[in-house]
């Protein structure tokens, strides 16, 4: 089951194990993790999931698609590292995958 650590605007983490399979902001939405409102369910309609991912993690998550690249255009203070956290499915490669939480979101 991967870990993931969610770093909130304040520094605060909240580490999770999910499934593998599970999107990120599943991930924080089932654990109650602050920060993720996902709106839209994970339908890359509301950018509500917005979140950082670490830089370290960058290659292994890839990049945003067009969709997704038009909707982080709507975020409040993107990033290189800005995705929609619902369009990122977590594996075992992707265990201890780090990402913060935009302070805009809480």
């Amino acid at each position: 089951m991967p870990l993931v650590t969610f770093i909130t605007h304040d520094q605060a983490e909240h580490e999770v194990h999910v499934t593998a399979g599970t999107t990120v902001m599943r991930a924080a939405i089932g654990n109650g993790v602050p920060g993720i409102l996902a709106e839209c369910g994970g339908a890359r309609s509301c950018a509500t999931c917005h979140c950082y991912v670490d830089e370290a993690w960058m290659e292994k998550t890839g990049v945003a698609d067009e969709v997704e690249s038009e909707m982080l255009d709507f975020v409040m203070e993107p990033r290189e590292t800005s995705r929609l956290s619902c369009q990122i499915t977590l594996s075992d490669e992707l265990d201890g995958l780090v990402v913060h939480l935009p302070a805009s979101q809480f």
